[in-house]
This record gives structure tokens, sequence and C-alpha cells, in this order.
């Protein structure tokens, strides 16, 4: 098993690389979606959100309200804080699980972690990060997000910079182009990848 970190700011098109890559035949495994998996009704960490938030983050069909959690805890530093310290170690748990379950293959294994940075993960190959400037990230996140320019920049400010991601990276992807652009940066990331054999 190859073990690749992948990250990249909000906006950075992480998804879509992840998504490349696995055409390619890595395995992905996401901490959003584990995080929205442990959030479903009935899962570990639906009740404590619940505790933490209040009823009025629970959507009509018995769901988290993902949206009215971000507004809370983009501006209140210490209730985000409680939050990860809720979330962080179940999904690192879950993705430790899931690693084990590749251990004796030959599979590239993809963590796509967002936040790690803050989270550094013991045991990788190699890090990649996907990086483009922040105004082109706000753009993209206008267009395609429906995002407003000022809650586009707020969420970028609250990660971690991209000096920081940078200066974790073992192979960068600049995602600052078009999609032909990004399939060749990909072949050379996947290249790299493969040599780490």
């Amino acid at each position: 098993m190859i073990l690749i970190g992948l990250t990249g700011g909000i906006g950075s098109g992480k998804s879509e690389v992840a998504r490349l890559l696995t055409e390619r035949g890595a395995e992905i495994i996401d901490a959003d979606l584990i995080v929205r998996e442990l959030q479903q009704p009935g899962a570990e960490i639906y009740e404590k959100m619940i505790e933490l938030f209040g009823s009025e983050v629970v959507a009509a069909d018995q769901s988290l309200d993902r949206t009215a959690i971000a507004k809370k805890v983009f501006t209140d530093e210490s209730l985000l804080k409680t939050l990860n310290q809720l979330v962080h170690p179940v999904v690192k748990r879950v993705m430790n699980e899931r690693v084990e379950s590749f251990r004796d293959t030959e599979k590239v294994v993809i963590l796509d972690i967002p936040l790690l940075v803050e989270n550094p993960r013991e045991g990788l190959d190699g890090v990649l990060v996907v990086d483009l400037d922040a105004e082109i990230a706000v753009k993209r996140l206008v267009e395609q997000r429906n995002m407003s320019a000022d809650d586009a920049r707020a969420r970028i400010a609250k990660q971690a910079t991209r000096e920081q991601r940078l200066a974790i990276a073992n192979h960068v992807i600049d995602n600052s182009g078009d999609r032909n652009a990004l399939s060749q940066k990909i072949e050379i990331a996947w290249s790299w990848i493969k040599s780490l054999k």
C-alpha cells in the first residue's frame, strides 16, 4: 500500500483531484464523507452534535442541517474547537480502520483530509497539496457553490494558510488553470505517487 495525504483549501478543486485519482485506480478515504456518515441519524456523533448545538440544527427529515451548523461555528471559535474535539478523534479512528483494510495490498490509498495541516497524520508516504491563489478560489466558490465573496473569504481565512499547506507538501498540484491543465498535472502526480513504492 502507498498511503498519501491529500489536502487543499476550500475551493481548491481537491474533490476533483480525488475523483481523477480514483479514475487511475486510487482508493479514496474522504474525511468529510466520514463526518457525514457519522452525523446521520442514529450514527455515532449525531446525538452528541444535537446536545452541542441544540435541536435547531435538526432539519425536517431529522438529518443535521450542516449549513446551520457551519454558520454557528464559523462565528464562534470556542464552539468550533469543541466541535473539532468531538468529531476529529472519531473520524481518525474510522479512517485508521479503513486504512488497515488496505494495509496488505498494492493499492494507492489517498486520505482526503481538508485539515491535514491542523491535524497531521503519521505514517504517510507523501503529502499531495492542491494549490491555487485565494482569489481564484473565491471566484470558484461564488460561481460553483453560490457563496457570497465575503463568506468565501471568511471560510478561507479560518483555514490553514496557503504557505502552511505548501510547507507540508511533498508534491503540489497547481489548480489555477482549466480542466485540461489539471488532467496533465494529475498524470505527473500519479507518476510521483507510483514512484513511492
